[in-house]
């Protein structure tokens, strides 16, 4: 393992070996070890494919006389490094099964999977929904979960130019990963088809559906339903509108 300063509020822990189920599950042991001995001002505590970030506040780090905010962290987690911190099981992964619309306006790229893979677009489909996958990171845009677990046949290359605008709840391929657009956003992997799940809501207590280390099936269905967003307005009252439209509140008109 490695520790990294990321500025003066910031460590990035880095583990050597295969990103894998094996790894994931080594970064998450030890991303439970540090959020069960948490010390003053430790903010966020965030897991991906082969590292562990760490953000925290200087101005609320407890220290010694003299001492500076960033070497109390850094003592704090060498001890982790070293196997003198908390042995903590990770909390038991969520299993989520996401309905996805395949093909047709829903996923204009299925034809170029199919034609990379040499397979029909039924045996894409097929290979897609048969897979178990683990969410590896959050990360992109919020609540963007990149999968790992793709078939080695559905491994297709990013488009050569992303598209500007990919609609809220599309499923992707990107190289050797998976994934699923929670927000209209610009993108470049190939859309296979859409969900109509919503995935990220910043007015929940866990504002993302997905963390790392939760596992997800995909199951094909025929009718695709688009994913309301959920706003609170200045006076408390929550309101919706379809997913990938803007819902504005003119505060002062002028």
């Amino acid at each position: 393992m490695s520790l990294q300063a990321m500025g003066d509020t910031a460590y990035l822990i880095t583990l050597s070996g295969k990103m894998d189920a094996a790894m994931l599950a080594r970064v998450r042991a030890l991303a439970a070890s540090l959020a069960a001995d948490r010390i003053a001002g430790i903010t966020e505590i965030v897991p991906a494919y082969a590292s562990v970030g760490v953000v925290y506040e200087p101005e609320r780090v407890r220290t010694s006389h003299g001492e500076l905010p960033w070497h109390a962290v850094a003592e704090w987690l060498e001890k982790h490094l070293a196997g003198k911190g908390l042995a903590t099981k990770p909390a038991a992964a969520r299993e989520h099964v996401v309905p996805v619309c395949y093909g047709g306006e829903y996923g204009p790229d299925l034809d170029v999977v199919s034609k990379a893979a040499k397979r029909s677009a039924d045996e894409v489909v097929k290979k897609h929904t048969g897979a178990s996958y683990v969410v590896a990171a959050i990360g992109f845009t919020p609540g963007f979960p990149y999968l790992l677990g793709l078939p080695d046949v559905l491994a297709t290359p990013r488009r050569a130019t992303p598209r500007l605008r990919v609609p809220a709840g599309s499923v992707g391929i990107g190289g050797a990963q998976t994934g699923i657009y929670p927000r209209e956003t610009p993108g470049g992997w190939q859309l296979i088809g859409r969900t109509g799940l919503e995935l990220f809501d910043p007015t929940r207590e866990l504002p993302a559906s997905f963390a790392a280390g939760d596992r997800v099936k995909f199951k094909a269905v025929d009718k695709y339903t688009a994913p309301r967003i959920t706003s609170t307005g200045t006076n408390g009252d929550r309101r919706e509108a379809p997913a990938g439209g803007g819902l504005i509140e003119v505060i002062k008109p002028g």
